[in-house]
């Protein structure tokens, strides 16, 4: 797909401090990419750089081909939607959404039809006279990206706008997001450190730290096959094993852990044989049996803890070496403390990191 957007060499100082540091990144009209990393990582500056809240120290911005550097918020097209809603408190949820229309002088006829629109959008036709304090959280969020739609923005900008709801209802919001997004066929551009949000409902996520990109990919590239340690431990959660490459066949390393286990497992560009590495091994990736199996990479570990969680078993192993994680289905056979256990993976189940 051509690029939409594009930031080029963007770098943004605050004083002394560097927050975006010589940041490349390219979206496609209609795509939804997701920033992710932690507090202070840069990804709401760069929103805000795109928005036109905030300038960038150095490097380009272009919106379709045309540098938008100097171009004003207001002239830049761009809805945007906050964790805090923005709403206007003394205006009905129809006066909040036909806002933005009057500040571009549409008539009334027009904003009355878009406003209807939007409304019917977001599923709150019927509570376009009510006031922002009559509504629900959910309701009030809604009501803020029917108002950053109901102009037609070529770009959508949302920063952490789900951070305030509880857990279910911003799991609906997800899916509604996402539903939206594939119907218009929007450009989302989604700030969010939640690492549950940005692969339910993105076509790629960025992940950043410390004012870089460390990895761009698809949810599924981003999870199952980790860049970085920074990556594959920020990303849901992980086992990481300390070893040495011992030899590369194609697109797998055997690698030598700690207490001599040899493990198969898939590997990168960039790694070579007698590097010390990083194994990193997703817990529910890992079947646990008391009989050694025919699985091709097994490691012998004891039981310490078993924890039932609802939906999985989370199970604590340890062996003379490091310790891991398994998490089994909710039916699994739960194992004692103290049980002396295999745990068993596959080569495409584990990924070499280098360090």
């Amino acid at each position: 797909m051509a690029e939409f957007i594009k930031f080029d060499r963007i770098t943004k100082f605050y004083g002394p401090l560097c927050v975006v540091e010589n940041l490349d990144l390219s979206i496609a009209k209609g795509e939804f990419v997701s920033l992710l990393g932690p507090s202070g990582s840069g990804k709401t500056t760069l929103l805000m750089m795109l928005a036109g809240f905030e300038q960038a120290t150095s490097g380009k911005i272009l919106l379709d081909g045309a540098a938008i550097n100097d171009v004003p918020t207001h002239k830049r097209d761009m809805g945007v939607v906050f964790q805090s809603y923005a709403l206007f408190p003394h205006m009905t949820v129809g006066e909040n959404i036909a806002f933005p229309l009057q500040m571009r002088g549409i008539d009334k006829a027009e904003t009355a039809a878009r406003v209807k629109q939007a409304l019917d959008m977001v599923q709150l036709s019927t509570l376009a006279d009510r006031r922002p304090s009559q509504l629900s959280g959910g309701q009030q969020q809604r009501v803020a990206l029917a108002r950053a739609l109901v102009f037609e923005p070529r770009v959508v900008l949302m920063d952490e706008p789900l951070g305030a709801l509880d857990k279910q209802l911003r799991e609906q919001m997800q899916l509604d997001i996402r539903e939206l997004h594939r119907r218009l066929g929007l450009t989302i551009v989604f700030v969010t450190h939640d690492q549950s949000e940005a692969l339910t409902m993105s076509d790629r996520v960025a992940v950043f730290n410390k004012g870089k990109i460390e990895q761009i990919g698809t949810p599924r590239q981003v999870y199952d096959e980790p860049a970085t340690r920074f990556v594959a431990e920020f990303i849901g959660e992980t086992n990481l094993v300390e070893g040495v490459v011992e030899a590369i066949e194609g697109r797998e390393a055997t690698v030598r852990l700690p207490n001599g286990a040899q493990i198969v497992s898939a590997v990168s560009d960039g790694v070579a044989a007698g590097q010390g590495v990083y194994l990193s091994i997703r817990p529910e990736r890992i079947d646990l049996a008391e009989a050694r199996g025919a699985a091709r990479n097994v490691l012998e570990t004891e039981v310490t803890d078993s924890v039932y969680q609802g939906d999985h078993l989370r199970v604590q192993l340890q062996n003379e070496a490091y310790p891991l994680i398994a998490k089994l289905g909710r039916r699994s056979r739960e194992f004692a403390p103290g049980t002396k256990v295999f745990a068993a993976f596959s080569a495409g189940d584990c990924r070499v990191i280098a360090p």
